[in-house]
């Protein structure tokens, strides 16, 4: 059975969303000393590396970056399978008393944050987390809700959201995938 996909942002798009991320991280920072950018392995680390790179060129200065691998934290990964892919968690240094931003791709039930924030508490108490998201899908299971989200959709669960990166191999695109019906 093939998918229905539609394309509801272009690269360009994807460009000009992260940009208004990057503004409005900026109006909300005055000192980007204890500002320390976390990406979710593996969409949110691309463009946890992308905010980094625009918030730096912006501020005249660098950004720390890190990347988040939450495998063990997940409260599915039994059900996944019995021998989870775990990668590796690269912070640049202590994450006490600093200001974190933890960056992933699509936000949907609130699960993959949760486990974010247990591995992150792994490894230090920082002062303050706020999260950014490219898509914001709705489906919301956790009272959880980005501080800064580039698009927000309301999808029916059977539908999924795909980030498409050219870190991965892909021109840069979201897209919303459903399978199509089967035809008589």
């Amino acid at each position: 059975m093939a998918l229905d996909k539609r394309i509801v942002l272009t690269a360009p798009e994807v460009d000009r969303t992260l940009d208004r991320l990057t503004e409005e991280v900026l109006s909300k920072r005055q000192h980007l000393d204890n500002l320390v950018i976390v990406g979710i392995r593996t969409g949110g680390a691309f463009l946890a590396q992308r905010l980094a790179d625009k918030i730096s060129r912006r501020a005249s200065r660098p950004v720390r970056v890190g990347v988040l691998d939450i495998s063990l934290y997940r409260d599915d990964w039994t059900r996944i399978s019995n021998k989870p892919l775990v990668g590796k968690t690269e912070l640049p240094g202590s994450i006490d008393d600093q200001d974190v931003l933890l960056v992933d791709d699509v936000f949907f039930t609130g699960r993959t944050v949760r486990a974010a924030l247990d591995a992150l508490i792994d490894f230090g108490r920082p002062r303050r987390i706020a999260l950014a998201v490219l898509v914001d899908r709705g489906g919301r299971e956790f009272p959880i809700r980005p501080d800064f989200t580039g698009l927000i959709l309301d999808l029916p669960h059977p539908e999924r959201v795909n980030v498409y990166l050219s870190e991965m191999g892909h021109a840069d695109a979201v897209a919303i995938e459903a399978q199509a019906s089967a035809k008589p």
